[in-house]
């Protein structure tokens, strides 16, 4: 991908014509102005574009400006394993089909994957991820040409690995979470992210929490995806798997989990209670037949909640509005109750819920706040009557009807076109990267 494109009148976007979807789930008929040279929002209102001085416009006809969408848990470069291993449980998907395939995987491979998930998430009008991988510097390029927001971290799996080979593992991961906070103007935030309770060792986390506590690093890591994870920890330890984590210095405010599937109520208590974020993964977890994680039990409790795709390899799309729609169904038949997870509330998770568990900027749209917008066009005939368009963005919209998507106050998408980026060249290079892992895993 190239540098995004910045015009010579870096002063005021206008966003014109459209619906806006006020923090109170309320549609406002409303022009956005942006400041470009801060990528905050300047004024709200009707008409209010006729009162500045405005460059560049972008029109929102029939549309809902809404936030820009967030995936709270991914694995960016995953995109090249889509479809790749299908219908597997967790541990046999990643020892099987996954785990082969990263063994081959370099910084060249990485970049290709993550630029075809930026790409697949800008068209779906999403403005900010989080990305827990390896050959992180490789993302950080991506996501600093393309413009999109991030919470990157290097992946710490010490399984199978000495003395020497866990400390390089974990010096790694805080080393690059130091090194590139506060990259690409600010876009790009960063954590420690040890990959799991089970797949990071008691030693290495011993003296690796401290020295991320010390950096001032968030954590970022999965937890209680499975049984299979939970068990062996109450086994092995006496305590719950976020009683293991929180024993170590791993449930601090500002921390968030991923998947929190198998939770009991002492640990929905503990999550709340130390403001530690849960990214849900419903369709993952759904795929994996990892279970039904209790997400309105969270939201009862108080406890901050973002969603989040996980990777594309067990998803395997990393659409946004499909994310919404699977954590409403599943979140009703986990709660055995119709009301449960409403759109209003999923909606919420997705945008301002994400922003707060991750600690970034977006999710809302009020003045003052980031200019990370996704311009949803409301005309097509699955979104035919306009009952309720909050409704409609959870339960019936898709990706492809994002027209489009602003994130820091830059037009990333324009008219379904995104700015300055080759869609077949992305798409045929990441053909050929992941053609050629396949082949390297089966020599």
């Amino acid at each position: 991908m190239r540098p995004v494109r910045v015009s010579g009148d870096m002063t005021r976007l206008l966003v014109t014509g459209g619906e806006v979807l006020m923090p109170s789930m309320e549609l406002l008929r409303a022009d956005i102005v942006v400041d470009q040279e801060t990528g905050l929002i300047e004024a709200i209102g009707p008409a209010v574009g006729e009162t500045y001085a405005t460059g560049q416009r972008v029109d929102a006809t029939d549309s809902v400006v809404m936030p820009g969408l967030i995936n709270a848990h991914t694995h960016a470069a995953m995109t090249l394993f889509r479809g790749v291993a299908d219908d597997k449980p967790l541990d046999r998907w990643l020892r099987e089909d996954i785990w082969p395939l990263e063994e081959h995987l370099d910084a060249a491979a990485v970049r290709v994957g993550t630029e075809l998930a930026v790409l697949e998430m800008i068209r779906s009008g999403t403005t900010c991820f989080a990305d827990m991988y390896f050959f992180m510097p490789a993302v950080v390029e991506v996501v600093e040409a393309c413009g999109i927001r991030a919470r990157l971290g290097r992946g710490v799996v010490t399984v199978g690995k000495d003395d020497a080979e866990m400390t390089d593992d974990v010096e790694a991961s805080l080393s690059f979470a130091s090194e590139y906070a506060n990259a690409a103007g600010g876009r790009i935030q960063t954590a420690f992210m040890p990959h799991s309770l089970t797949t990071v060792s008691a030693d290495a986390l011993e003296w690796a929490v401290p020295a991320a506590r010390e950096a001032g690093l968030r954590i970022h890591y999965h937890a209680n995806e499975t049984e299979a994870e939970v068990t062996p920890i109450r086994e092995r330890e006496g305590v719950s798997p976020l009683r293991y984590a929180a024993d170590r210095g791993m449930l601090d405010p500002g921390d968030f989990i991923a998947h929190g599937v198998h939770l009991d109520p002492t640990e929905v208590d503990l999550l709340t209670e130390a403001h530690v974020g849960v990214i849900h993964c419903p369709a993952s977890n759904m795929k994996l037949a990892s279970g039904m994680a209790p997400v309105q039990q969270l939201l009862d409790a108080g406890a901050t909640v973002g969603l989040g795709t996980d990777g594309a390899a067990s998803n395997n799309d990393l659409d946004m509005f499909g994310e919404m729609r699977d954590a409403a169904m599943i979140g009703k038949l986990a709660s055995d109750d119709a009301a449960a997870m409403d759109a209003a509330s999923v909606l919420e998770i997705a945008t301002v819920g994400g922003a707060a568990a991750l600690g970034m900027p977006g999710g809302i749209i009020e003045v003052g706040a980031a200019a990370d917008l996704a311009i949803v066009g409301m005309d097509a005939p699955h979104l035919v009557p306009d009952h309720d368009p909050v409704s409609h963005l959870v339960y019936a919209a898709s990706g492809r009807d994002v027209r489009h998507t602003i994130c820091d106050g830059r037009v990333l998408m324009e008219e379904r076109q995104v700015v300055d980026v080759d869609v077949d060249a992305v798409c045929e290079r990441a053909q050929a990267t992941a053609a050629q892992l396949v082949a390297d895993a089966a020599d």
